[in-house]
C-alpha cells in the first residue's frame, strides 16, 4: 500500500472513531440527563402527595392506617400522578371524569377500577417506608434503584416516600425530544465525517505529494543525473529536506567532475613521464641516441619524477583514509617560524628571495603536530619558490579572539606574476595546475596544495588561496589556539 493510502486511511480511520465515539458519547450523555429530569420531574409531582402523608400520619400518630392497604396507598399516588404525564393512557378530556371516579370510589372505599390504576408497563413503583426505611405498603424491589423522599413532621422525618429510578424512557414528549436530538447528533456527525473525509484527503496529497517528488528526484541520483533540483515553494521540514536534496546534488555533481578531472589528471600525469622514460630508453635501444651519462641522467630524472607523483598519491590516499598520523602537542609559532627561516635562509638566499617574518610580541602557542607544519610550510614556501618568480616573500601572524574560540591567522604572501582569479578556488584540488607545461618542466606534481588542505583541517582550522597586496599569491591559513 502507497503511503498515501496509508495515511488517509490512519488519518480517517482516526477520525471516524473519535466522531462515532464523540456522537454516542453525547447521545448517552443527553439520555442520561433526561432520565434524570424525568426522575426529579416526578419526585416534584409527588410533593403534595407527601405533604398528605404527613397529615394522615399526624392525624393518627403512626402508619397503621396505611400499613398492608395497597389499594389505598396506590389509590392516593394516581390521584396524584393524573394530571401529569405519568398517567400517559389517560387523554386530557377525560381526565376529569377520571378524577370524579376516582374520588368516589375512595370515598365509597371499593375498588379501583382496572382501568383506573396504573398501566401495567407504567416504568416507576412506589413504596410508603417508615423512619428506619422498612417497607409499610408498595412496592420496593431490591433490584431497583429508589430516590427516597423524606416525610416530615415538626422538623422531623417519620417516613419515606420511595419512588424507583427510571432506566429509559417509553413515552412522553421527554422521548421525542431525545429521539430528535438523537438524530441531530447523527446528521452532525456525518456532516463532520464528510468534512474530515475532504480535510484527511488534501492534507494526506498535501504531505505525501513533495515526499513523492523527494523519491523521484533520489531516484534521480541514483541514475547519476545530478542537474535534477526540486522546487519546493515550502518553509518547513519537507522544505529544509528539500533543500538539503538540492545541497546534495550539487555536491554530488562537483564531487563528480573533481573525480573526473582527478582521473584524467592522474593518468595524463603517469602517462607523460612514463612516455618519455620508455622513448628515451627505446631511442638509446635502438642506437638513434647514444648511451651517454647525460642521456641515462635525463631518463633517471624523469623516473625520479614519477617515483615523487607516485609518493604523492599514495600519501594523499593514506589522508583520505586517515592513515596520515598526527602527534599534537603544544606548539610555540615563534619557535615553528623560526625553524622555518633557519631550514629555509639558503634556498631563499641562492634564489634572491627575501622572506621577512613579522615580529610579534605575545607568546601564542596552539596544538600541532610540529612535522606536518613543517611539511605545511615547506609546500608552500618551496611553491613561491619554483613557480611563483618573486623576490619578495613576507609571513605574518595574527592574533584573532571571538567568544567560542580564539584563533592564530597566518599569511604568506608573495610579490610574483600571482593567479589568476578563477583559479584561485580550485588550487588546493588534487593535480590542478595553472600552467601545466611550465610546472611539469619544473618537476611539480600538482599534489603540494592538496596535502596542505589536508594537514589544515586535521589541524580544525582553514586554509584559502587569496590575492596578495604585494601583487602575488597569498595563502591564509587559519588555525585555533590553545585557551
Amino acid at each position: 500500500m502507497k503511503i498515501h493510502n496509508k495515511l488517509f486511511l490512519i488519518l480517517f480511520s482516526f477520525s471516524f472513531l473519535l466522531i462515532t465515539s464523540l456522537v454516542l458519547l453525547m447521545q448517552w450523555s443527553i439520555g442520561q440527563g433526561m432520565i434524570d429530569y424525568v426522575n426529579a420531574k416526578e419526585v416534584k409531582a409527588l410533593q403534595p402527595l407527601v405533604s398528605q402523608f404527613a397529615q394522615r400520619y399526624q392525624r393518627d400518630s403512626s402508619w397503621r392506617s396505611f400499613e398492608g392497604d395497597e389499594r389505598q396507598f396506590f389509590r392516593l399516588v394516581i390521584q396524584q400522578l393524573v394530571d401529569s404525564q405519568f398517567v400517559p393512557d389517560i387523554p386530557p378530556r377525560k381526565r376529569e371524569p377520571h378524577r370524579q371516579r376516582l374520588e368516589r370510589s375512595m370515598a365509597l372505599d371499593r375498588p379501583v377500577p382496572p382501568e383506573h390504576r396504573l398501566p401495567p408497563g407504567h416504568a416507576a413503583d412506589y413504596a410508603l417506608l417508615d423512619s428506619h426505611k422498612k417497607v409499610i405498603v408498595g412496592h420496593y424491589k431490591s433490584d431497583l434503584k429508589y430516590t427516597d423522599i423524606p416525610i416530615e413532621l415538626n422538623d422531623k422525618v417519620i417516613g419515606y416516600l420511595a419512588v424507583s429510578k427510571r432506566k429509559g424512557l417509553v413515552d412522553g414528549y421527554e422521548l421525542d425530544f431525545l429521539e430528535q436530538q438523537t438524530s441531530y447528533l447523527w446528521l452532525i456527525g456525518l456532516i463532520a465525517l464528510s468534512c474530515t473525509l475532504l480535510i484527511t484527503f488534501l492534507l494526506a496529497r498535501n504531505l505525501v505529494g513533495p515526499v513523492k517528488q523527494i523519491a523521484k528526484g533520489m531516484h534521480q541520483l541514483s541514475q547519476g543525473n545530478f542537474e535534477h533540483q526540486l522546487k519546493l515553494k515550502r518553509h518547513d521540514e519537507i522544505g529544509q529536506l528539500s533543500e538539503d536534496y538540492n545541497t546534495l546534488a550539487l555536491t554530488l555533481a562537483h564531487n563528480e567532475q573533481v573525480r573526473k578531472r582527478w582521473l584524467a589528471n592522474t593518468s595524463h600525469e603517469l602517462r607523460t613521464p612514463i612516455a618519455i622514460l620508455m622513448g628515451e630508453l627505446e631511442a638509446m635501444q635502438l642506437g638513434v641516441r647514444p648511451l651517454s651519462v647525460e642521456n641515462i641522467r635525463s631518463a633517471n630524472d624523469e623516473a625520479h619524477h614519477l617515483k615523487r607523483l607516485i609518493e604523492d598519491l599514495h600519501l594523499l590516499n593514506s589522508a583520505e583514509l586517515g592513515g596520515m598520523h598526527f602527534t599534537m602537542q603544544p606548539l610555540s609559532i615563534a619557535e615553528l617560524l623560526l625553524t622555518v627561516k633557519q631550514k629555509y635562509t639558503t634556498i631563499f638566499k641562492n634564489n634572491a628571495i627575501e622572506l621577512n617574518i613579522t615580529e610579534f610580541s605575545e607568546e601564542i602557542t596552539i596544538s600541532a603536530d610540529n612535522t606536518r607544519l613543517m611539511q605545511l610550510f615547506g609546500n608552500i614556501l618551496m611553491n613561491a619558490v619554483h613557480y611563483a618568480q618573486c623576490s619578495k616573500l613576507q609571513i605574518a601572524v595574527t592574533k584573532v579572539t571571538s567568544i567560542s574560540q580564539n584563533y592564530v591567522v597566518i599569511n604568506i604572501e608573495d610579490n610574483g606574476i600571482g593567479v589568476e582569479d578563477e583559479h584561485l578556488a580550485h588550487l588546493f584540488e588534487y593535480l590542478y595546475r595553472v600552467d601545466d607545461a611550465r610546472n611539469r618542466q619544473q618537476g611539480g606534481s600538482g599534489l603540494g596544495l592538496s596535502l596542505c588542505q589536508h594537514i589544515v583541517h586535521a589541524h580544525q582550522g582553514e586554509i584559502a588561496a587569496m590575492r596578495a597586496p604585494l601583487g602575488g599569491l597569498g595563502i591564509m591559513i587559519k588555525l585555533p589556539m590553545e585557551y
